[in-house]
């Protein structure tokens, strides 16, 4: 019996099938060569740290003097609330014991008195000098100063919120019989949205109140805000010059 040949022989690829295995077979001993040296080349890496964003996070704008009983309040909370201090005498300092620095700035001044009264009416003892039983409360301020801050994103919404007001005034143009009516439900969201927004600025301020018996500090807070700049003479100690007197004329 003749017999074909072997090109023909039943279940032997032709040249179609020959073809497209060899187009399969690329791709793949293209991959075993480059995967070994996935160890070597990884595809995550870089010569330095990548920048990337903290989790989004709110800061306060500290702008009135109504801002300084809230964080009065807060701190008589927090110092009567404290174990070490609860049964104490309570004498504050402020900055004034320093002699280098004037301490005349409005923050200081008035927020002294305000904690001076939120302490008075909760019940504590707070005296005009120390006593054997007290214990001091210091100020410590510090005003900073972001001279080359990078891109700040802006608040969240803002941008949904502006193309949101621009989508709906655009609707009664072709709709409404008066177009300015368009801008009635953006005035709307925009009064709605705006009152919990306000620029970042580059000047914060520390304020930090700490209780301290001799080398001990009893208590201490900390709590930061965004500052307008035309307000730090409110925050920021102004050193006294010194001046010397020669007795040579």
């Amino acid at each position: 019996m003749p017999t074909l040949p072997p090109s023909h022989h039943a279940g032997a690829p032709g040249p179609a099938r020959l073809h497209a295995a060899h187009r399969l077979l690329a791709p793949l001993a293209l991959a075993a060569l480059v995967l070994p040296l996935g160890g070597c080349f990884y595809a995550n890496t870089a010569q330095a740290p990548i920048a990337t964003t903290y989790p989004y996070t709110e800061q306060q704008r500290m702008q009135a003097a109504h801002h300084w009983d809230v964080l009065a309040g807060h701190e008589a909370s927090g110092i009567l609330g404290s174990n070490l201090l609860r049964l104490r005498d309570i004498y504050i300092s402020g900055d004034s014991d320093v002699p280098e620095v004037h301490t005349g700035g409005e923050f200081n001044r008035g927020f002294e008195d305000l904690l001076t009264s939120r302490l008075v009416s909760r019940g504590a003892s707070v005296t005009t000098a120390p006593t054997a039983n007290s214990v001091t409360l210091e100020f410590h301020i510090e005003v900073v100063n972001h001279r080359d801050r990078g891109f700040v994103r802006p608040p969240a919404g803002a941008f949904t919120a502006l193309a949101g007001g621009v989508a709906v005034a655009t609707i009664p143009i072709n709709q409404w019989s008066e177009p300015a009516l368009g801008l009635i439900p953006a005035a709307i969201g925009a009064d709605i949205t705006s009152g919990s927004w306000t620029y970042t600025g580059n000047e914060e301020t520390i304020i930090t109140v700490q209780a301290v018996e001799d080398d001990r500090i009893l208590y201490s807070s900390s709590n930061i805000y965004y500052t307008n700049r035309g307000d730090r003479r409110h925050y920021e100690p102004e050193v006294v010059p010194t001046v010397s007197v020669s007795d040579s004329w």
